[in-house]
């Protein structure tokens, strides 16, 4: 396996967490690249994506559950919104994932910037 010592990930997620497959195959990246030791991993949810981060999630037994991975990804790596976004669609930080930071295009831009690969689902 190839080792990407040192390397930062900007994961965007656009659509919905149950719509399709997107965000469920994203975070499964994430989630492997979390582990990957010194590698930086930050999710960044918008548009549509901003519902991955709601909490209190409940799918059915044996189906995959966004909130869980999304856990999971912060156990060692960054997540944030588009705060726009998430107004739009009337999520407020109440109705949040514990830790997940409310962002900016400011911020967006930044991590764009600072990041060696950019993926986008």
């Amino acid at each position: 396996m190839i080792e990407a010592k040192g390397s930062t990930y900007l994961i965007i997620i656009n659509d919905s967490p149950y719509g399709n497959e997107r965000p469920y195959n994203a975070l499964r990246l994430a989630m492997k690249l979390v582990k990957t030791e010194a590698t930086r991993v930050r999710v960044f949810l918008m548009a549509d994506g901003v519902q991955c981060a709601v909490r209190g999630q409940e799918t059915p037994q044996g189906y995959y559950n966004i909130e869980r991975m999304l856990t999971a990804v912060l156990r060692g790596g960054e997540v944030a919104t588009c705060g726009t976004c998430q107004k739009a669609r009337g999520l407020g930080q109440e109705l949040l994932i514990e830790n997940i930071e409310i962002g900016s295009m400011e911020l967006l831009t930044d991590w764009t910037l600072e990041a060696d690969k950019v993926l986008v689902f």
